[in-house]
């Protein structure tokens, strides 16, 4: 534990050298830091899709010289420091797991997250359940966080089989919409629904659908790429080959998957 909290410590004492002597540290504000804060999170994300974990260990050091750099800000204004961001963090996670640091006796990991966001919604004082989640949010991740605030104060499916019978009804009504020649209001109402009834299912039967959509998009690019390359060695442009010529590139790549 020493030697952790003495790798910390030097942590904070680089970053309050370099904003007192780095011209491009001291430049940097909350504002011109977030873009980058955004870039760092999705590396750290790429990396866990990875399963590399030297590269999650390495993106975790950048999120974290992020999080001492805004707090090093902060401090230079006497608007708060790393001291006052770990306290918040120390008594939030005291406060919402009252079944570890309280009397509260919980079911399952279910109870535990459906406490959370009482606790939370009591704390916040928000008005609606929902008012906590981000409006900036991925659309996809932004319908998990909506679904699972709402299903913590008990509107919510009971069985997997509802969802998917949903799912079915809003694809029946997608293809009234399309096959009918439904105008692109009403094609895209439609198709929000779908998607936002497949999210739902998602979370039923405990897949992430942001995580699903992105190994089907690498998978895609993969193989799209393997094509490619086939389509090269051949001397063969992509668009001067059929479809059938394509497949057969195509299912070589699923095979070496």
């Amino acid at each position: 534990m020493e030697e952790k909290v003495a790798a910390f410590r030097k942590l904070l004492e680089i970053m309050s050298e370099l904003r007192a002597k780095c011209p491009w540290d001291q430049k940097q504000t909350v504002e011109s830091l977030r873009y980058l804060t955004i870039e760092e999170t999705y590396e750290l994300s790429d990396a866990i899709l990875e399963k590399n974990m030297d590269e999650i260990k390495k993106e975790l050091g950048d999120l974290m010289l992020h999080l001492v750099f805004y707090s090093q800000i902060a401090s230079e204004s006497n608007a708060f420091d790393i001291g006052d961001v770990l306290e918040n963090i120390n008594s939030k996670l005291i406060h919402r797991h009252p079944h570890i640091f309280g009397d509260v006796v919980v079911r399952d990991a279910k109870h535990v997250r459906d406490n959370w966001e009482k606790i939370k919604l009591k704390e916040k004082g928000n008005e609606s359940v929902l008012s906590g989640v981000p409006n900036s949010l991925p659309a996809m991740v932004k319908a998990c966080r909506i679904q699972e605030k709402a299903s913590g104060v008990g509107f919510d499916w009971e069985k997997p089989e509802q969802v998917w019978d949903k799912v079915l009804e809003e694809m029946k009504e997608l293809r009234y919409e399309v096959e009918n020649e439904g105008n692109i209001k009403k094609k895209e109402d439609e198709m929000g629904d779908l998607l936002f009834a497949m999210v739902n299912y998602a979370r039923f039967i405990d897949v992430n659908p942001e995580d699903a959509l992105e190994k089907t998009n690498r998978k895609f690019i993969h193989r799209f790429q393997y094509l490619e390359e086939k389509a090269k060695k051949v001397n063969k442009p992509l668009h001067e080959m059929t479809l059938a010529e394509m497949d057969v590139f195509w299912d070589q790549a699923k095979k070496l998957e």
